[in-house]
């Protein structure tokens, strides 16, 4: 495992079109696919998207949908492994937040993760992640 994919890069694969996923599918199939991982945090976000969804549903036809967005969101997690948010990673989180870093909270886990995994971060978020001291990020999608 080589490359953390952060949820941006993610949602694009999971769109699969436009010039994004392109560029993206191109520069990713260069590796072996044992190369990405995804942080259990980047599902934590999409599976509060898809609740959030289900939550604001105004009819029944709504509510289906949202759950076929989660049970889609189930089987796309089936393709990568997960990443763990554990007590390493906790502890890169803490340093973080002594920093004072501004960065929201997602995103400080998930920046903690590939941080104390030495994993390149895939992402188009370079005005939030740039902040993070030593984390290595990379967007695919130009």
């Amino acid at each position: 495992m080589k490359y953390l994919l952060d949820t941006d890069h993610l949602s694009i694969l999971q769109r699969q079109s436009g010039q994004d996923f392109i560029n993206l599918s191109n520069r990713m199939s260069d590796y072996p696919l044992s190369d990405f991982a995804v942080s259990i945090v980047t599902f934590h976000e999409q599976i509060l998207g898809s609740h959030a969804y289900i939550n604001r549903a105004g009819n029944s036809d709504k509510v289906v949908k949202g759950y076929e967005m989660m049970m889609r969101l189930i089987n796309d997690f089936k393709v990568l492994p997960f990443v763990s948010f554990d007590a390493v990673a906790a502890k890169a989180f803490d340093q973080l937040q002594s920093q004072r870093i501004q960065l929201p909270k997602m995103d400080a886990r998930i920046a903690s993760i590939a941080l104390s995994r030495g994993l390149i971060l895939l992402t188009r978020n370079h005005r939030d992640f740039g902040k993070v001291t030593g984390l290595q990020i990379e967007d695919w999608t130009v």
